[in-house]
């Protein structure tokens, strides 16, 4: 699955430790990273759907591209949450 299942870890993670206010050990870059890859994956899963015949197969595709495209706004909420509390110390 190319890694979504650890880029969602990942934000799972850095939300936990937000939860509870140690935001402060979360940098911008670690979640730049965990983007880059979900846009990286965003960017496969839309080829792979434009070269998909099988409707199946579409299908599953686009179920999987919703659940990056849910962790991609995650990571831009939890970055923007950071460069808040960066801005606030």
């Amino acid at each position: 699955d190319m890694g979504l299942g650890k880029s969602i870890d990942k934000l799972d993670d850095y939300y936990d430790r937000l939860a509870q206010n140690k935001v402060s050990k979360i940098t911008p870059d670690h979640v730049d990273k965990v983007l880059v890859k979900l846009r990286g994956k965003e960017a496969l899963l839309l080829a792979e759907i434009a070269d998909s015949q099988k409707v199946a197969k579409k299908e599953r595709l686009e179920s999987k591209l919703a659940v990056v495209r849910e962790q991609i706004e995650r990571g831009q909420w939890l970055l923007g949450e950071i460069e808040a509390a960066a801005s606030e110390s």
